[in-house]
């Protein structure tokens, strides 16, 4: 079973990026990783830690790939609480949904007993070209919570 598993949901790959970013950035820490870019809940074990990275689709949506496991959790209820995880959101304050598709997803997870590790990120697309970036230095302080929880 890998340390952390990687689930990103995304329309059109910003998202799948930079879960492979945050995903290069955990293994240089030592962590092993699984990236699933569109999980299921029977790919999941409902223990360990979860990144997941998503980006917000029409009106504050989960994007289609993601939006099957959020519903099969809201549907079976599975308990979550040997789950952990990481929250980051990619969308555009242009539109008043910004990152709706990451704050469903966090509420989801806790309302089935998961525990959220540090801050969610929210990342503006329109004030950061390359959301790897932002990603990046929060993933900096995320390892440091890991390691010391």
């Amino acid at each position: 079973m890998p340390d952390i598993t990687l689930i990103s949901g995304s329309t059109l790959g910003s998202a799948e990026y930079v879960a492979e970013h945050l995903e290069e950035k955990l293994t240089e820490a030592g962590f092993t990783t699984e990236v699933l870019h569109g999980a299921e809940l029977d790919e999941l074990t409902p223990e360990g830690i979860w990144l997941i990275v998503t980006s917000t689709h029409g009106a504050g949506e989960i994007p289609d790939n993601l939006q099957p496991l959020f519903e099969q959790i809201e549907q079976q209820k599975p308990d979550l609480t040997q789950v952990r995880f990481g929250a980051v959101g990619l969308g555009s304050k242009e539109y008043d949904t910004f990152c709706g598709g990451i704050k469903t997803v966090d509420r989801i997870l806790q309302d089935r007993g998961a525990k959220r590790i540090g801050d969610r990120l929210e990342i503006d697309v329109t004030e950061h070209e390359i959301p790897e970036d932002p990603a990046g230095i929060w993933i900096e302080s995320w390892i440091n919570l890991v390691k010391n929880d």
